[in-house]
């Protein structure tokens, strides 16, 4: 498939340059992507926690780790479609690179079917899992009920977002963030201050932004001349390409629901202490995940860099991008955690002007947020691995720290030595610090001395 002549690319080979100026080109416009991306659940709770009240701002908390476990496994397929396109782009394989494109599109409109459906089905029995209290139980059901309707707008984004990251191209799935996400904000007011919507009104607005954006991604995939066009009438699904895509996206899907799984219990243990609580705990993760955007950024970064250039067979240029983008996370998401700590009441404060919960949330922000440096490390190798084609070692890896460790953490520490929410809170640097040891140890040993690899 070739492109329009005299038409100049917008997609981005990292097979060749300055490998620091190739990272940062390509996160700056992901990270400030997911900065907007973020916003979309962050105004809600913003706009509920001064104009609703506390009770609708646990409630938007607590669905997050809901949520999070349909995106993250639907997520994990898009890293294993972005993988094997990136390689067959390095590769300069258009005709291969055209069939994983279509592939991955068919694949996700019949995805985006079923997950809507999941989705509503598990609301109300995933939030009785959770122990949610009853002052916050039907906000909650409310909220994710709209939410799942309108998720295949979220879905259909990120895999086309996630099209365009693999060829390089970071810039203009930010312009449709930028733009939906200001609507999303206008949108919010207009529900929740003129219209009286409550709760209903920033699901609906967040929904609504998130299909334009669905529609704006179509629209450039489908349109454009450039050598990833999506065409309508080859979809299809390949399934030697399904195949290669899920020998990828499946580890990395299924760490990410089971980790999520994982989170809903730990949010059980926090809804244990009382809805002031819960409200702190979601004003720490709002700020803790706008603190995690560098290194998520760098890593999607070092599985597109290490994709191509393995697709390349430049297998050291692969390794030294792999430490350059650790050490430029490491002292990203070191600047920004001082900040925040220092500010920790001024940042929770956005979210609730209630004392007791910006003392919750001022507690969890400056007890974790400096042992966030060792997940730079888990995630950018993580994200390395698996451009390799290296999916299942970081999946076990952090299925061990994120699930077992720290579920073994939580019981252990509530039951023999104190329920308290300090102790409770404390167990995701647990996770992070025994994730960080492990993964470096699996680095080195599976991949520290070789020079090359097979693409997959």
């Amino acid at each position: 498939m070739a492109l329009a002549r005299g038409k100049k690319s917008t997609a981005r080979d990292m097979t060749s340059g300055s490998i620091v100026r190739q990272i940062i080109l390509f996160s700056l416009p992901l990270m400030l992507g997911n900065v907007f991306q973020m916003l979309y659940n962050t105004v809600d709770s913003i706009v509920v926690g001064n104009f609703v009240g506390k009770e609708a701002l646990a409630a938007v908390g607590s669905t997050t780790m809901i949520v999070n476990m349909l995106v993250f496994f639907f997520n994990g397929f898009s890293v294993g479609a972005g993988v094997v396109i990136a390689q067959h782009f390095g590769a300069r394989d258009m005709e291969r690179l055209h069939t994983a494109i279509e592939t991955t599109m068919c694949m996700t409109f019949v995805l985006c079917g079923l997950f809507t459906a999941v989705g509503i089905l598990s609301v109300r029995p995933m939030l009785r899992l959770m122990s949610t209290p009853d002052d916050v139980l039907e906000d909650s059901v409310t909220y994710l009920t709209i939410y799942f309707w309108g998720m295949s707008g979220l879905l259909v984004y990120n895999i086309g977002s996630g099209i365009l990251r693999a060829v390089g191209d970071t810039t203009r799935p930010l312009m449709f963030l930028i733009l939906t996400s200001l609507l999303n904000i206008v949108l919010d007011l207009v529900f929740v201050i003129v219209l009286k919507a409550g709760i209903a009104g920033v699901a609906n607005a967040t929904i609504i932004s998130q299909f334009i954006s669905a529609a704006l991604t179509l629209r450039l995939l489908t349109r454009t001349r450039d050598i990833y066009r999506l065409t309508w009438r080859d979809l299809r699904i390949d399934g030697p390409v399904l195949r290669r895509i899920f020998s990828v996206g499946l580890p990395a899907g299924i760490q990410s629901v089971i980790t999520a799984f994982s989170n809903v219990f730990v949010q059980s243990y926090i809804n244990f202490f009382g809805s002031s609580c819960m409200a702190g705990w979601s004003c720490y993760n709002k700020l803790d995940q706008f603190i995690m955007l560098p290194m998520q950024s760098t890593a999607l970064a070092a599985t597109t860099f290490v994709g191509q250039n393995i697709g390349a067979k430049q297998y050291e240029r692969a390794n030294r991008g792999t430490r350059d983008t650790i050490l430029l996370s490491v002292g990203i998401t070191a600047v920004i955690a001082v900040v925040l700590v220092i500010f920790a009441p001024a940042a929770v404060g956005l979210f609730s002007q209630d004392a007791s919960v910006i003392e919750f949330g001022v507690l969890f922000m400056r007890m974790n947020t400096f042992f966030l440096l060792f997940n730079c490390v888990n995630h950018t190798l993580a994200g390395a691995l698996r451009g390799r084609g290296d999916s299942q070692g970081p999946m076990f890896i952090m299925l061990l720290s994120f699930v077992a460790i720290r579920q073994i953490y939580l019981f252990i520490i509530t039951r023999f030595v104190a329920n308290t929410p300090r102790l409770v809170g404390f167990g995701y640097p647990v996770g992070w610090m025994c994730c960080c040891a492990i993964e470096v140890t699996y680095y080195f040993i599976r991949w520290g001395k070789k020079k090359h690899t097979e693409a997959i």
